[in-house]
Order: structure tokens, then sequence, then C-alpha cells
């Protein structure tokens, strides 16, 4: 396994790898790297390609009051995972790297002088409750797609809106790129795989897994016959109460496509929901 540091390094590791006949998948992430990571790697590595993962925690998609300094960062063993899953090459670059005319981050966040920005889906749910987060996940997908030019990228099912949104970005700018999805990894108690499940106290840890049990209350409901959506997502409210450290931001049952609220819940649309445990945002959702 390679470790590159600089763009054109990498561009040309990449160049070099299809000249040979071989496509390539990207596994974009921010390091932190855990089981959910691993199954988009083992994807990747499915579709016969030189598998390349990034490792960049993105300045850009982070508002200026969250959470970028204290982002969990171990690029040590992140490498070390991704040998184990026989990853060809790994892209850490810095943020002079990525970003060139990049100002630094100021009250407004992170800026630099070119942007990419889808319009359609992000205007609602983790869109609206984090201005500015989903012009920063375009704009360096964008930059990692004309570096790495893959064959395939993967994501996770886990960030749905983002997966939308890439997929969307993707179709609209003419990347020839295939957008893959993976299904959500969870702990055996149902908490989806996230690396900041790594702020959660041991207590919050195990309030934690109130996010499942909400979707699964959903689902349940659903199963039996109940497709309005405002008690369905009554419902999850109820069960997330449940938990003494937990705080609603959000929950709905949106078009799975569109990601506009459903007015009845039909089989294919996707609860999504977003829950502060303790200090600690998690997101999470299931396709019903």
């Amino acid at each position: 396994m390679k470790l590159i540091r600089a763009v054109r390094e990498m561009q040309t590791a990449c160049a070099e790898m299809k000249r040979a006949g071989r496509r390539v998948a990207l596994v974009p992430t921010m390091g932190a790297l855990h089981e959910g990571h691993v199954a988009l790697m083992r994807r990747a590595r499915d579709h016969g390609a030189a598998v390349a993962v990034s490792i960049y925690v993105n300045p850009t998609q982070f508002g200026p009051r969250e959470d970028l300094h204290q982002y969990p960062r171990d690029l040590e063993a992140d490498c070390a995972l991704c040998g184990q899953e026989f990853v060809d090459v790994v892209f850490a670059p810095s943020d002079e790297e990525m970003y060139p005319s990049g100002t630094g981050a100021d009250e407004a966040g992170f800026q630099t002088s070119t942007w990419v920005e889808e319009l359609a889906l992000t205007k609602r749910l983790e869109g609206n409750r984090r201005p500015g987060h989903f012009r920063g996940v375009c704009t360096v997908v964008a930059k990692l797609f004309n570096i790495v030019a893959p064959n395939v990228a993967v994501f996770g099912q886990k960030d749905f809106q983002q997966l939308k949104v890439i997929q969307r970005m993707a179709g609209d700018l003419c990347y020839p790129v295939e957008v893959v999805s993976v299904s959500t990894v969870r702990e055996s108690d149902g908490l989806a795989c996230s690396s900041r499940n790594r702020y959660l106290s041991p207590e919050a840890r195990a309030q934690a897994t109130v996010l499942w049990k909400a979707l699964s209350t959903a689902q349940d409901l659903f199963n039996g016959g109940e497709h309005n959506t405002h008690r369905l997502e009554t419902a999850m409210i109820r069960t997330l109460q449940l938990a003494p450290m937990s705080r609603l931001d959000y929950v709905e049952i949106a078009n799975v496509e569109t990601l506009e609220p459903a007015v009845e819940a039909r089989r294919g649309d996707v609860a999504l929901l977003a829950v502060h445990i303790g200090k600690t945002r998690l997101i999470d959702n299931l396709i019903l």
C-alpha cells in the first residue's frame, strides 16, 4: 500500500493504474476508520478495481461552531487498517494541497475562492441545520473526483442525504463515475457505526441505541399498516424521549429521491433523524 500526500502525485499514481488496465474505485473518508468504512473498501474491491481511500478532514464542510478541531484523527491506525484491507493507495493531503486558495477558518468557517454546490436536495434536513455543509461536501468530492478520476466511488447509506446529493452532483456535472451505495453497518445493539461515536461517554453510548429503536418503531408500525407520517414521526419522537440524554434535532419521513416530506408513507420512503445524545450529534436513517 502506498501513502500519498500531494495532489499531483495522486493524479499520476491513478493515471498509471488506469494505463496498466486497472479500474479505480475511490472510497472518500475523513479518517477515524471503523467497520462501516471497511464495508466500503470491500465493496470497492468487489468491483475488481484498484482501491484508493482518501483520508481528509475537510474543513469546508464544518460550520464555525462545529467539531473541526476535535474530530478524531489517527492516520497511522487508519493506514494500518487500509493495509489489512488490501487498499492500493491512501491519499491523505493537507489543507494547502486541497485548497490552494483557502484562507483558513473565520466567523463563516473555512473559506476558499471556488465552490461546487447542489441546490435541489440541500435545502432541508442537514442542509437547513448545517448551512454551507453540503457546499463543502460537494466541493471536496468534486476535487477528489478530479484528482483520482475513479470509475467507481463508494459511499455509505448512513449519510443518506449526502449520498443522494453526491449522486445528483455526479450526474449533473457529467462525471464518468458510478456512485455506489453500501448499507449502514451497525453495532450489535443497532447503533450505526460512526467516527463520532468516539465522543460518547459510556452512559451516552448506552442511550445512543435509542436512534435505532426509534427507526425500528416506525418500521414496525409501517409493517402493521400505519402509513400516516404524523403518527409515525410522533411514535419515533416518543421513543427518543425515553433516553434522558437525548435532544431532538429533527425526525422526518421523506421521499427517497426528492427528500421532500412524505404526505403518506409508502414503501421505499426514508425515515431520517438527527439527535443529540449528550454533547454528540448523531444521524441515522432507515428505508421503509
